[in-house]
């Protein structure tokens, strides 16, 4: 079979006639390409949130704690245009570093974080994040 295989390729390459076709071999390398791109998504999608918690993780603890909440607000609205300017309009917004402040605070350990957002996209937990009931949130 591999030496026929090969002999067709060779057979291909000597004249532009038809192209090889076999639909195995074919459905075999889409799946190969689907399955790495689907792990590829999940992959970045898990540093993505992992990002994004870090990130409320580390606003929360320099700046919003306790009595500098209103200095926090500002701060907030200061670093989104800081960032905006490196990075671009979208993710940095004052309302995604919000999201990203509050994810943070319902999901307090790394630990945990790291096991959902292999489970859950940073969409699904954005909207499971302003959920006050925990059990319900945990559902």
């Amino acid at each position: 079979m591999i030496f026929s295989l090969g002999c067709r390729m060779n057979s291909i390459k000597q004249s532009n006639s038809a192209p090889y076709t076999d639909n195995n071999l074919l459905s075999e390398i889409r799946q190969f390409i689907d399955a790495s791109k689907a792990q590829v998504a999940v992959a970045v999608n898990s540093a993505m949130t992992l990002l994004y918690w870090h990130i409320g993780e580390r606003i929360n603890r320099a700046i919003l704690g306790g009595e500098r909440a209103a200095y926090g607000k500002q701060v907030v609205a200061t670093l989104s245009r800081q960032l905006t300017e490196i990075y671009g309009k979208g993710v940095f917004s004052e309302k995604h570093l919000r999201q990203m402040t509050r994810f943070a605070e319902v999901f307090s350990d790394e630990k945990i974080v790291y096991t959902v957002c292999r489970q859950l996209t940073w969409s699904h937990l954005r909207l499971l994040v302003p959920m006050e009931d925990n059990i319900q949130r945990e559902f």
